[in-house]
């Protein structure tokens, strides 16, 4: 071939081959790619939002994903968290590993890392380490609270989400950028003005859309364009079909904001927060032990075998027994769910009789 009439493109890198639509984007182009490629978020809570966080990221192309969540695959949480089906139900698996499979399966370039781990104030810090971004997947404000606590701390980005019914609510926070979320909401509602997926349900578009407002914010930060987050805190409400922009910029509590103004972090260092859960849409409680004992699945099924109302069931990573009208599921990191009650103390009573004190 005539040198004159040899291509002067690029040679194609057939590495970047499956994010050829999104690379035509002027936004992302080759550049943003790979500097996606490059990128490492946490993703802390696996459910609704959070596996759908996880799904567009990966097919997307981010570089690595590590995946905190404390909980199992159970049947109603098909109505909404995409990366799971009826088989992790039926085997009990860990949200992060089942999602973990299905993803690895989607795009195996993406390192991606499950952690069964309840999240709290004496982990965050080294299981967030090293990475860029935190991704809010979780169902409560306490745990926002610390996740908001060390972004701010440690000047790192996070991406807050929620939703409950037909509406939820996204904002980006860019820490001494942007108003961090106890700028905008300083203390929880009451939980009697706060309603859950178990009193008011919950609408899956409702999550995707949350969820997917989500990602684009992460897309943006992740492939170099932090300068066009939005900047405002989006309220949404799928069933009306209405989008809502509110100014936080100037809250006005950001000028006094005792976590980004005055840098006092009480969720990060342990003095709010408690070691008990109300779990939402569960009629459950969780028990997080303070000494997180790592506990032999074998000895606890031989223990309660005797008072088991039914079969016990387990794998590596979980047991399950029935114990008269309620369920518990008990974690080799000494956590235990126990299904059907609200009561913390009656939780806290069958914890220590049929767990350990």
């Amino acid at each position: 071939m005539n040198e004159s009439t040899q291509s002067t493109h690029a040679p194609f890198d057939p590495a970047l081959a499956r994010y050829s639509r999104q690379m035509l984007l002027t936004q992302i182009g080759e550049q943003g790619q790979r500097r996606l490629r490059k990128g490492r978020a946490v993703l802390i809570g696996c459910g609704a939002i959070g596996s759908v966080q996880a799904d567009i990221l990966v097919r997307a192309g981010i570089g690595e994903l590590r995946i905190c969540d404390r909980d199992f695959v159970e049947i109603d949480n098909l109505q909404r968290q995409v990366l799971f089906n009826e088989d992790d139900v039926t085997a009990h698996l860990p949200k992060a590993q089942a999602a973990a499979d299905k993803l690895a399966r989607i795009n195996s370039e993406v390192v991606i890392d499950p952690i069964v781990v309840d999240i709290n104030y004496t982990n965050i810090e080294r299981l967030t380490q090293g990475f860029d971004l935190i991704l809010d997947g979780t169902d409560n404000f306490e745990t926002r609270y610390l996740i908001n606590d060390l972004a701010v701390k440690t000047d790192r980005p996070w991406i807050y989400g929620a939703v409950v019914g037909t509406t939820g609510l996204c904002m980006t926070i860019i820490p001494h950028d942007t108003p961090c979320l106890r700028c905008v909401f300083p203390e929880a509602p009451p939980a009697d003005m706060n309603p859950t997926c178990d009193t008011a349900g919950v609408l899956a578009p409702s999550v995707n859309v949350v969820a997917s407002l989500q990602a684009v914010e992460a897309i943006k930060l992740l492939s170099g364009c932090a300068g066009e987050i939005n900047r405002r805190l989006v309220q949404i409400d799928t069933w009306s079909g209405r989008f809502v922009y509110i100014n936080i910029q100037d809250s006005p509590e950001h000028s006094d904001c005792p976590c980004c103004v005055h840098h006092q972090f009480p969720y990060l260092q342990g003095e709010r927060g408690s070691s008990t859960t109300l779990l939402c849409g569960r009629n459950a409680v969780q028990i997080r032990p303070t000494n997180s004992p790592t506990l032999s699945l074998d000895t606890i099924a031989q223990k309660l075998a005797p008072v088991a109302t039914g079969a016990i069931s387990q794998n590596r990573f979980l047991l399950k027994v029935t114990i008269d009208e309620y369920e518990l599921t008990i974690f080799t990191d000494g956590r235990a769910i126990i299904k059907g009650t609200e009561d913390i103390e009656k939780a806290r009573t069958l914890y220590a009789k049929y767990v350990g004190a």
